[in-house]
């Protein structure tokens, strides 16, 4: 068995990155719930629009409500993210990491031909 291993060391930056889908997913539950306490908040929902004359459910309110809270939780939740992420780069640090690539070579492997 034959083994060949080359070392060289490399100069690497690390840095902490928020994550992002957390962040968008937290946004939109907020705003979901932000338009659940509006919708409850705003009336019972026995009062015609002024300007359609259409009264509309507590469901129907809270669906509007939910479209656009979900939508500005959306754009909350990234813009936080953007944030950390540019004061995180700010703080970058650079290592000293060894890479190590070793290859084996059996003579005994009828794969090998």
């Amino acid at each position: 068995m034959t083994e060949t291993t080359a070392h060289h060391i490399e100069t690497a930056r690390v840095r902490r990155s928020p994550r992002y889908a957390v962040f968008l997913v937290v946004g939109a539950l907020l705003g979901i719930l932000v338009a659940a306490i509006l919708t409850f908040a705003v009336g019972d929902g026995v009062d015609k629009s002024a300007t359609t004359e259409i009264t509309y459910t507590t469901g129907q309110v809270f669906g509007f409500l939910a479209l656009v809270g979900i939508a500005v939780g959306l754009a909350v939740g990234g813009i936080v993210a953007l944030l950390l992420d540019r004061s995180f780069s700010r703080r970058t640090r650079e290592v000293r990491v060894e890479h190590e690539h070793v290859e084996h070579e059996d003579e005994h492997d009828p794969a090998a031909g």
